[in-house]
């Protein structure tokens, strides 16, 4: 990836950090790593945990950011997130899969949260 796209990412999760801290997330971890998948941030909102994909976009050409966690994209961060539930002891607890979507093609960056993004179906062990 491009020195430019890391820049453009790194500012879409900062973005996205301040808006889902304002919106009443409570930040967990920032770029949670495993060797099955990342996880941009992980909050807490109410009771759930929420696992949140983050999605810059510099112009619209490509579509939208939510529009590109692929289907491999959610496998990972699924597994991930088992990971993450299972090394805190919180298998017990509601989790959901959030995606941030920020089209920053102009002054004014435009975000949109999208709750329950997307479920799995089907099981899987790691």
């Amino acid at each position: 990836m491009s020195s430019e796209g890391i820049d453009l990412g790194r500012k879409g999760e900062d973005l996205a950090l301040d808006f889902l801290v304002k919106s009443g997330y409570k930040i967990i971890s920032r770029n949670y790593k495993t060797k099955l998948g990342e996880i941009d941030i992980i909050a807490k909102e109410n009771n759930a945990i929420c696992f949140i994909e983050v999605k810059t976009r510099s112009s619209k050409r490509f579509g939208l950011g939510c529009e590109s966690v692929s289907s491999r994209k959610q496998r990972q961060s699924a597994k991930a997130a088992l990971i993450f539930l299972k090394e805190n002891n919180l298998l017990d607890k509601s989790a959901r899969f959030d995606v941030v979507s920020i089209d920053a093609s102009s002054n004014t960056p435009e975000i949109n949260l999208i709750k329950n993004a997307f479920e799995l179906s089907g099981g899987f062990t790691y």
